[in-house]
């Protein structure tokens, strides 16, 4: 029985798309099966995993709206032990049609609970935003992880994140739980980087992961040539945090794979 775990932040531009593909990416590539689903309709964690739009038969507009079976949504990646299930641009109207449907928070969950039977991983990529689809990734998730970027304002907003994920356990999935939160766009050298990462670990305290993403430019070229950094360049300083991160939660949870053959060997 695998394990999801959300991608949330509502606001923009704190690394969380990236954080999705490449913690998938460096999942995969520790050999645990992992399944990657997009459901943002900007679509950016599916033309970053390098999947063009003419290639998608059914996307998770099609699963969520109109009941598609999930495995049928399912597309292989470059990667061994990665599979990506994508989204679409029709996505952006998915909340309104939604909207009056019955246990709508539990649509996600629904449709790809029965996953977690292929996968060691399920990794979501949630929306900027805490609309009816990041409620709905919560809801189907176990856990959530929390990317915050080393600038000003870092922590702006994160109460009002805490606060919808705090009413997601507490009305429809009390078994979420907070994964941790990984600080990213850090730069060492710069004293605001060290200043809110202190911050940061001295809101979350232990909740903060160990492994930090640092500013790196493959890691921000990477996207743009449809590859996680792994593929791109895997001794880019930024693929190298992302497996570092991988092996911290895979720890965490060996636990739960402790039959799986990665930890045989």
């Amino acid at each position: 029985m695998g394990k999801i775990i959300s991608i949330a932040n509502q606001k923009g531009g704190v690394g969380k798309t990236t954080t999705a593909i490449n913690l998938a990416a460096s999942l995969a590539a520790i050999e645990h099966p992992t399944l990657l689903v997009d459901t943002d309709p900007q679509s950016n964690t599916t033309s970053g995993m390098g999947i063009e739009e003419e290639a998608i038969n059914h996307s998770i507009y099609e699963v969520m709206v109109g009941g598609v079976d999930a495995d049928e949504s399912i597309v292989e990646t470059e990667l061994p032990y990665l599979d990506l299930i994508p989204s679409h641009i029709d996505l952006v109207g998915a909340e309104i049609e939604m909207i009056d449907r019955d246990e709508r928070e539990k649509i996600l969950d629904k449709a790809i609970g029965h996953l977690k039977d292929q996968y060691d991983f399920i990794v979501i990529d949630c929306p900027p935003s805490l609309g009816l689809l990041t409620i709905n990734s919560l809801t189907a998730s176990d856990s959530v992880i929390i990317p915050v970027q080393c600038e000003y304002f870092a922590l702006e907003g994160l109460g009002q994140l805490l606060n919808t994920i705090k009413i997601v356990r507490q009305r429809l999935n009390p078994e979420l739980e907070l994964e941790g939160v990984v600080l990213t766009m850090y730069d060492r050298r710069t004293r605001l980087s060290n200043q809110v990462a202190e911050e940061v670990r001295k809101y979350f305290n232990e909740r903060v992961f160990e492994s930090v993403v640092s500013r790196n430019i493959r890691l921000a070229e990477a996207p743009s040539f449809g590859k996680p950094a792994l593929l791109y360049d895997s001794d880019s300083r930024g693929a190298r945090n992302y497996l570092a991160l991988a092996r911290e939660i895979i720890t965490k949870n060996k636990e739960l794979f402790k039959n799986s053959p990665v930890f045989a060997n």
